[in-house]
């Protein structure tokens, strides 16, 4: 017998993906002006920053794409629908992180051999532009960082961002004042290190829902002893709990009780349920109940 929970999957409101969008004309318009801008004040942060931009607005257009396919619903094809497109597109987000801040490395140590004059006031004035459109475009994104990991990622990138500008605004206003040409790349380093060590973090949440990982606020041991302790369920096997995307959880096992019939295990399923969901946060319980223990009854199921 399979008994299914099906509690209220939080879709992504209509709002993050108009957030999403305007998010992505602010890191259109701003790497513009600084590819420009940076070229004319011979400031290889600057021009570096708005490619870092760029690698930005390409991740916020994946995460927009999936954001569009996480509002289609199941179909025979894709049983559990898209949630998962969020996920690949963390992970794609996160490899595009990675390669702007391995150009940005390799450029910041050239510029630590060969340091080369750059125009202060001219930095001052675009990385300010910078700082200003990060800053909102963080501000849009941080409501939904919290419980979706798409956005997540996309405000990550926008908060590496902001950092970088910041520091190439500091580096703009020290070169006004000293011409102290390499703190530019050193302060580059010091970014760059900061927005791979952030966005380890989203690949290896990411990592763990596409392996269809345990999450990692849930103990299956606990699951198990919290089952076992309601009356009529003598014990509960071969336990798995898995996400499809960046919200909710879902949750198989094997449920041993005393020989009965079929109908008389629907109450206690409830109670289960209900159980699952409010202590244990899984909103989609599969529960197979039977009379006899399996010949593996153990609390993860045996691969065959």
């Amino acid at each position: 017998m399979h008994e299914h929970s099906h509690g209220a999957h939080v879709r992504p409101e209509n709002a993050q993906g108009k957030t999403l969008l305007l998010t992505i004309v602010l890191n259109l318009i701003i790497p513009v002006c600084q590819i420009i801008g940076g070229l004319a004040a011979g400031s290889m942060a600057v021009v570096s920053d708005a490619v870092h931009n760029f690698s930005d607005c390409a991740g916020l257009l994946l995460a927009y794409g999936a954001y569009k396919l996480g509002e289609k619903g199941p179909s025979t094809a894709y049983s559990f629908g898209f949630g998962r497109a969020e996920v690949l597109a963390a992970l794609i987000n996160t490899a595009i992180l990675v390669g702007a801040c391995l150009f940005l490395l390799a450029e910041a140590f050239t510029r630590l051999k060969n340091p080369q004059p750059v125009s202060g006031f001219l930095v001052v004035i675009l990385a300010g532009v910078g700082l200003v459109g990060n800053g909102v475009s963080v501000v849009l994104l941080k409501k939904d960082a919290s419980d979706n990991l798409n956005i997540r990622g996309a405000f990550l990138h926008m908060l590496g961002d902001l950092l970088t500008s910041a520091a190439v605004l500091l580096n703009g206003a020290v070169l006004m004042l000293w011409p102290a040409y390499w703190l530019d790349p050193l302060l580059t380093v010091v970014i760059v290190a900061f927005i791979i060590k952030s966005g380890w973090g989203v690949a290896r949440e990411a990592l763990r829902i596409v392996m269809e990982g345990t999450p990692e606020d849930l103990d299956l041991v606990e699951v198990q002893r919290a089952m076992e302790e309601i009356e009529g369920v003598d014990g509960a096997h071969h336990l798995h709990a898995w996400t499809v995307g960046s919200q909710g959880a879902s949750f198989s096992c094997h449920v041993l009780v005393s020989d009965r019939l079929l109908s008389e295990t629907a109450p206690l399923a409830e109670t289960l349920k209900d159980l699952l969901h409010a202590r244990f946060n899984i909103d989609h319980a599969t529960l197979e109940f039977e009379s006899a223990s399996c010949e593996n009854a153990d609390l993860l199921c045996p691969r065959r």
